[in-house]
């Protein structure tokens, strides 16, 4: 039996059998904006089915797919069997280039050298030498290669650092400009929307925002979610971050005052994920770390076929963290 959690629109779908609840799947409801044009979107999120129910599973997926007033449906953390899901009902992977790579900095080699040699599964003895070994290569290659921003000197831009509930009215005037860019498929990033999403972090996380002024007007922010572990590393991930026409000045100017916070914070590493072609441009002058995943992770489809075929252009979205649920769990 397939039951509904009803509210305005549905926070999800369960899958019962036998008087237990062995499938869910849930619904987040969001605004997104393309160009002038606003969307309803919603994406899935949850996604579990025990594994003697599997084939039912597609109920759950249905369900997700034949509600009504929707303009665009995504799925933003797919595991490779949910994309093949997503793809049978008619939904296409990103187009933005290099959304399946993830960039890397390195912050304090030996936490990533340990992590890296516990993946080979050595005998102890021989993994202590490996961890030393593995550790001064990573910190090696750093110095030569030369793997972090340079020194900020001082500029006319200032990066001040304040928590989520410190987005405020200055935060509206940059999204309402950003808005009056070329068009891109945007979620809705007003100070509402932003203190939303991130008011309550994941468990074991903690959540800052960083704020570029330029002239005394906010010209850009990033927002950092430090975590205590992810695969045995204390990580820091850039969630999402805005700037004024791209500009790189200011992109360049919060990588840096990111990647500072980070180090301040004591994360072994910085990940860096999402973002359009112009944003990766800046950073990867860094040389970071690169690692590539062979599927997809974000899949959308539109309700409109004018629309959904205008956003099989790469150059048509921003997509980062933010999007879906990729910072929601």
């Amino acid at each position: 039996m397939l039951g509904q959690l009803q509210f305005e629109r549905p926070i999800g779908w369960v899958l019962e059998a036998e008087g237990r609840l062995v499938g869910y799947l849930g619904n987040i409801s969001l605004l997104y904006h393309y160009g002038d044009r606003p969307l309803t979107a919603v994406t899935g999120c949850g996604f579990a089915v025990e594994p003697a129910y599997r084939p039912m599973s597609l109920c759950l997926v249905a369900a997700f797919y034949r509600q009504k007033s929707v303009d665009l449906h995504l799925t933003t953390t797919a595991s490779e069997a949910v994309g093949r899901i997503a793809r049978a009902f008619k939904s296409d992977p990103l187009p933005q280039v290099d959304y399946k790579t993830l960039l890397v900095w390195v912050l304090q080699p030996y936490p990533f050298a340990q992590a890296v040699v516990r993946k080979l599964d050595l005998k102890p003895a021989v993994s202590q030498v490996a961890d030393m070994i593995a550790s001064l290569a990573v910190g090696t290659d750093k110095i030569l290669r030369r793997r972090w921003p340079p020194r900020r000197s001082p500029t006319r831009f200032v990066v001040n650092e304040v928590g989520i509930s410190g987005i405020g009215d200055d935060f509206q005037a940059l999204w309402v400009e950003k808005l009056k860019e070329r068009r891109r498929l945007l979620a809705d990033r007003s100070p509402a929307a932003l203190r939303w999403h991130f008011e309550i972090p994941p468990d074991g996380a903690t959540l800052r925002v960083l704020c570029c002024y330029k002239d005394g007007k906010l010209a850009g922010y990033a927002v950092i979610n430090d975590r205590s572990e992810v695969n045995e590393l204390r990580t820091s991930i850039v969630a999402d971050m805005l700037a004024k026409q791209d500009d790189p000045e200011v992109l360049a100017a919060l990588w840096a005052a990111a990647y500072d916070h980070a180090k301040h914070v004591g994360s072994d590493i910085l990940e860096v994920s999402g973002f359009p072609h112009s944003v990766r441009e800046v950073i990867s002058q860094w040389k970071p770390y690169t690692i590539k995943f062979s599927g997809s992770p974000f899949y959308y489809r539109a309700a409109d076929p004018t629309l959904h075929k205008q956003l099989s252009d790469g150059m048509a979205w921003y997509a980062t963290p933010f999007d879906g649920d990729t910072t929601l769990s």
